[in-house]
């Protein structure tokens, strides 16, 4: 994930500097429309940073693991993030 980690920190700054516009919101006693959608705009972030790592995995961690024999261990693995992912 080296090579693309730039782009998935830029996202986690985007994330976190929404979370604390969040925190101020709540503070202030802001209206909860107003800060339930800010609730949703973080959480269709994160799904964005979710799908940036997952498609950089899918292209190099599991052709690494395939190639080294972990076959089984891969598709373990994958099968734990379906089903994590199924449970939204």
């Amino acid at each position: 994930m080296k090579a693309e980690s730039g782009d998935v920190l830029k996202r986690l700054s985007y994330i976190e500097g929404h979370l604390g516009g969040v925190r101020k919101m709540i503070e202030a006693d802001q209206y909860c429309v107003d800060i339930l959608r800010q609730t949703y705009a973080v959480r269709k972030a994160i799904e964005k940073m979710e799908a940036l790592i997952l498609e950089q995995h899918l292209h190099s961690c599991v052709p690494a693991g395939i190639k080294e024999g972990r076959e089984e261990q891969v598709i373990d693995e994958l099968m734990q993030l379906y089903n994590l992912a199924g449970t939204r």
